[in-house]
């Protein structure tokens, strides 16, 4: 079924009715005000005492008198219309008042006439009439608006989910680099939508469900928006946040009108995205069994189990908390397909560089290799992030291409974070943080197993009053004792360096982002990978994510082995520490050089790097013991 023949929603055609009928309303009440002031207009007439009408109309100087009860209405001789008005006695006649018969003969008119009540009716009228329809139109206005509000409380168990499949910017597969298992798992997904009969005939059956698991940032989403591009079919899109709100029932509502729109429109495919904030571990809130939140999971459990053969309908859901999601979510029949979503190596670094930049006009120098071996662990929306911040770069330097310039400064931008130039350091300060920095670079170049150092700035950064960068020279998938225990030192050469130079008391909080770095890298070592002395091969893993569990349940070794973990934690940084102090000592010549060498230029690269502590020694004390 084509996505554009659906209906949709005539919401935006009510909205502008209501705005008209309401603009009409006002019209219609300006103009009643502005007729009910014209009957309201008071006269222009000048007023004048009786008796100087009298006189004036005696001597043949009035030529004619409208009497309306009490009210006269002079017009001169000369004048077309009455230019003065006067007041006469009640009760009595204006001969009476002094006007004499004569004046008749003269050309005097006297005209008698009734009063027009009319104007004070419609008057009357207006003010009675004018208030009430205003009043009305208000609460018919108010009937509604809490009429459309009522029809929105009653459409609260509908699903939003938003309908794909029809726009004209689709991505497909070849849009998408990198990634290429997880692109051959959902490419038959999107065959067996365009010929089922072909799986049909030789007793297939698709998957009803594939997750999608990756850290953010790894193309989840776009990989299901290129399977509705590619199937060419309804794609209803919907968080699982979206399911929940806060009225009991509702997220069930939700999932049984999606799910009933997938089977009227079927083939078509249904993608969740974060689907663990419905999908969690039942049993681990404090609701229980009967909480919001799982009852819309259970409403999910049903319709992905209920799916009737011949349906075409394809669930693809996207999460990067796989391990908390419910057991029977994961089961064969609901989620028969995981499909792993990683972050990029450096060929899908380089191909991912390339789709971003190719329509930015880059210079032909640019190497985007070295961009994508320098960027391991970068997820596809950092490398989108950076290809971004670099032509900004080049946009804010007024170039109208993109150079080699730009590329290197946007993706440090990204990894370390902006220079904060603008901040001063006293003399003391910048010496300070040059040793920092030293002794930080000094160590990890000179063992071994260190990743090579990058660069080292003595330019406030993000948070930080300097930055020493290393950067691995291949992407690893493993980690040995003996690269941890090289970064552990590293880490802690900054510290060692101060305290070495300035004594104990003149170390300075600068360390302050290196040591909650060593701690956590030291409890990683020792609880979850098995690495200490005592506790080797042995791991004391707490699950993430599941508070309750936490809250709850005792934890799996006793306060003995918690004593344990903590001397081997400790053991493991008082031994970086020393080897990082035994590298320091024994290389003080090169750690005063390259502090000068900081002071001079702020910042230097691995090039000069290497010139500098080209000659530096690892001294025995050092080598590893583990």
């Amino acid at each position: 079924m084509d996505p554009s023949k659906l209906k949709k929603s005539p919401k935006k055609g009510k909205n502008k009715s209501n705005v008209r009928t309401l603009v009409f309303a006002v019209v219609i009440g300006l103009f009643l005000l502005f007729a009910l002031n014209g009957f309201s207009q008071p006269d222009e007439l000048t007023e004048v005492s009786l008796s100087d009408v009298v006189e004036r109309a005696n001597n043949g100087e009035i030529s004619k008198i409208e009497i309306t009860e009490n009210d006269l209405k002079i017009t001169k001789i000369g004048d077309e219309e009455a230019t003065e008005k006067s007041i006469k006695e009640a009760g009595s006649t204006i001969y009476e008042q002094g006007l004499k018969e004569e004046a008749t003969d003269k050309g005097l008119v006297l005209k008698v006439s009734k009063p027009d009540t009319s104007g004070q009716v419609l008057s009357a009228w207006a003010q009675v009439l004018v208030p009430m329809f205003l009043i009305g139109f208000f609460l018919f206005w108010m009937m509604r608006s809490a009429q459309g509000q009522g029809n929105q409380a009653l459409s609260f168990g509908r699903s939003k989910a938003r309908l794909y499949g029809n726009e004209k910017d689709k991505v497909a597969f070849k849009d998408i680099a990198g990634s290429n298992e997880a692109k051959e798992d959902l490419e038959e997904v999107v065959d067996f939508l365009k010929s089922p009969k072909k799986y049909e005939g030789v007793g297939a059956r698709i998957p009803k469900g594939i997750l999608l698991v990756g850290p953010p940032g790894t193309g989840k989403t776009m990989l299901a928006r290129a399977v509705a591009g590619e199937a060419n079919v309804p794609f209803f899109s919907i968080s699982g946040s979206e399911f929940v709100e806060m009225f009991v029932g509702v997220g069930a509502s939700r999932v049984r009108d999606l799910f009933g729109k997938a089977k009227k429109n079927a083939p078509c495919i249904i993608f969740v995205d974060e689907i663990d904030a419905v999908g969690r571990r039942r049993g681990s809130g404090m609701g229980g069994g009967h909480d919001e939140r799982e009852q819309t999971l259970n409403q999910i459990l049903v319709e992905m189990d209920g799916f009737e053969q011949g349906q075409n309908v394809i669930v693809l859901a996207a999460t990067n908390r796989a391990d908390v999601l419910d057991p029977a979510l994961l089961r064969p029949g609901r989620f028969d397909r995981r499909v792993n979503v990683s972050l990029p190596d450096r060929n899908d670094r380089k191909a991912i560089l390339d789709v971003h930049y190719k329509k930015k006009p880059l210079e032909k120098h640019v190497d985007l290799e070295s961009l994508a071996a320098k960027s391991a662990g970068s997820s596809g929306a950092d490398l989108a992030n950076i290809a971004n911040e670099s032509a900004i770069v080049a946009a804010k330097h007024n170039r109208k291409t993109i150079t080699q310039d730009d590329v290197t400064e946007a993706f440090e931008k990204v990894a370390i974070g902006p220079e904060r130039k603008s901040k001063i350091m006293s003399d003391a300060e910048k010496e300070l943080t040059a040793y920092h920095e030293a002794g930080h670079a000094l160590v990890g170049h000179v063992l071994p197993d260190s990743d090579p150092i990058h660069k080292v700035t003595i330019i406030p950064r993000g948070g930080t009053g300097g930055v020493t960068w290393s950067i691995p020279p291949e992407d690893k998938s493993y980690h040995s004792i003996i690269e941890y225990n090289d970064v552990l030192a590293r880490l802690l050469g900054g510290r060692i360096a101060e305290e070495l130079i300035y004594g104990m008391n003149g170390v300075t909080t600068g360390a302050g982002s290196d040591l909650p770095k060593a701690a956590e890298l030291a409890r990683e070592m020792i609880v979850n990978q098995g690495m200490g002395k005592k506790l080797r091969n042995q791991v004391f893993h707490t699950e993430d994510g599941m508070v309750m569990d936490r809250m709850m349940h005792e934890r799996q070794y006793s306060e003995q082995t918690a004593k344990m973990i903590d001397d081997e934690v400790e053991e493991l940084i008082s031994e970086a520490a020393r080897r990082a102090k035994e590298v320091i000592k024994h290389n003080m010549k090169k750690l005063t050089e390259l502090k000068d060498a900081l002071l001079e230029k702020e910042t230097i690269d691995s090039k000069e790097v290497e010139t500098i502590l080209k000659g530096s020694v690892l001294p025995k004390p050092a080598v590893q013991t583990r």
